[in-house]
């Protein structure tokens, strides 16, 4: 193995477990809930913010039993990071989102100047409705304030990794989500 594969299976066996595969299964299954009850009937436009949004939301697709399109965009301001800077726009969606309900699917909201950046977008253009969902929600103040609409999990503000959510760049496949030790943490 090398170094750098070495130092991120470190990483992962140092880490701590705080929500295991069967619990946020379990959370996808309470947000696939949310999301029938409450967009069934209106043939909404899904966008997965990548990267981490990629998996939390292939994992609610199967779990929607209703018409619906996917897409999605890339707003980053991590970058392989551990800490956000500028927010850059790196793919806007395909579809048209004038008139439609836009379903934004991210992996986590931390600070919220990303999943804000991008809900103003989609109103920007032209979106009727709106529904954000996060598979995490850190407990925390947010300067803007942001709440998203739909949340799978609550954790105390610690890096976390696992279900989407990387560090720097490893580990968005692990199966549960973690967060790592204050001295692993740069």
């Amino acid at each position: 193995m090398n170094k750098p594969a070495q130092d991120m299976q470190e990483i992962r066996n140092n880490a701590v477990l705080l929500y295991s595969r069967e619990e946020v299964e379990a959370a996808l299954d309470r947000m696939a809930a949310k999301l029938t009850g409450k967009l069934a009937s209106r043939n909404p436009i899904l966008l997965a913010v990548m990267n981490g949004g990629l998996i939390p939301l292939g994992m609610l697709l199967p779990r929607l039993d209703f018409p619906l399109r996917v897409d999605y965009l890339h707003a980053t301001r991590y970058r392989e990071r551990t800490f956000g800077t500028d927010l850059q726009w790196k793919k806007t969606p395909e579809y048209s989102l004038e008139g439609e309900t836009v379903v934004v699917v991210d992996d986590i909201l931390d600070e919220g100047y990303t999943l804000q950046a991008i809900v103003d977008y989609c109103r920007e253009a032209g979106a009727k409705e709106i529904v954000s969902v996060v598979l995490v929600r850190k407990i925390h103040q947010r300067c803007n304030g942001l709440q998203a609409d739909i949340v799978g999990l609550d954790t105390p503000d610690k890096y976390l990794f696992g279900y989407g959510m990387d560090y720097k760049g490893y580990w968005r496949n692990a199966p549960g989500i973690y967060f790592i030790q204050e001295e692993q943490h740069d």
